[in-house]
């Protein structure tokens, strides 16, 4: 905006540079949720060659190099992503192995519970707290209760990647203030790497590999790490964690797609009632917490 001479912007014109700053914020978010549910589809076709261990692996590895020659990153503050990275490879790995034993809608609108009580934890109106609560109900309602051949296992394994998902969320956003977001997402992988190695070398699983699985892990590496996290960390720069939280409350709905366009995986009626309470709690906070800026 033109502002002539040498004087301050106004506050209305600083708003205005605000809201085009969180306009293209959401906008990133809603492309990397694609973009991660379409690798976590591409992913799961891989386990029964190589596993999740080895296809997270290939997806984390092969982030990780592919990020390091595009940004080559400042060394001097790699220390601040340590716990970044680990509270990565921890998520991805998790989540891998709980969609290896449940339908992948069903897993990342469990493994939701992590930002959500992130959400409620950072809540300081009646109104997020409702829209949480929201949530809630989609996230209870989606677990099959009256199935007897449930997997337990896996929902645990999802409840527990959702708690790395806050910390990824919470993590990101403080490195991403501390040092330029590209060199923050590419060492949080380089890091993500170290950890998830031994586990491959363990599981074996990997040295199965092929050139055509390669080429795969390839794809799931650019969707579901590499073009994500990079458009996430941009956008944790310049959203409220909270807002950023429930906006990725339409993870399930693009799961639940995906899960049904590319691996034919099935929902009840119920479940996706579920999934459409969780959508109408992310829609509901974005719009009225831009009512509430726009009133500020």
């Amino acid at each position: 905006m033109f502002n002539p001479g040498n004087f301050p912007p106004k506050p209305f014109e600083l708003y205005i540079l605000e809201m085009k700053k969180s306009n293209l914020a959401i906008p990133a978010t809603l492309l990397a949720i694609i973009c991660v549910q379409g690798g976590a589809s591409i992913a799961k076709q891989l386990f029964p060659a190589i596993g999740a261990i080895g296809t997270v692996t290939l997806r984390i590895v092969l982030s990780a190099v592919l990020l390091t020659l595009i940004n080559r990153p400042n060394r001097q503050k790699w220390q601040y992503c340590a716990i970044y990275g680990i509270g990565l490879a921890a998520m991805n790995l998790i989540f891998y192995m709980a969609i290896q034993r449940i339908p992948l809608g069903l897993a990342v609108t469990v493994e939701f519970a992590g930002p959500l009580f992130l959400a409620l934890a950072l809540s300081r109106k009646l109104l997020d707290v409702v829209w949480a609560l929201l949530a809630c109900v989609g996230i209870l309602l989606i677990v099959p209760w009256q199935n007897d051949h449930v997997d337990l296992i896996g929902l645990g394994l999802a409840f527990l990647a959702g708690m790395f998902w806050a910390l990824y969320i919470i993590m990101g956003g403080k490195v991403s203030k501390i040092m330029d977001g590209k060199d923050a997402v590419t060492t949080g992988m380089i890091f993500a790497s170290l950890v998830i190695i031994p586990f491959t070398i363990w599981d074996g699983a990997v040295f199965n590999l092929t050139p055509t699985i390669f080429v795969k892990g390839l794809g799931v590496a650019i969707l579901s790490s590499a073009l994500p996290f990079s458009l996430e960390m941009m956008a944790l720069k310049k959203l409220p964690a909270k807002t950023f939280s429930i906006l990725m409350s339409l993870e399930p709905a693009f799961a639940a797609l995906s899960g049904l366009v590319f691996l034919a995986e099935e929902l009840s009626f119920l479940q996706w009632i579920s999934i459409a309470c969780v959508i109408a709690a992310s829609i509901g906070t974005t719009v009225f917490n831009k009512k509430s800026l726009s009133h500020e």
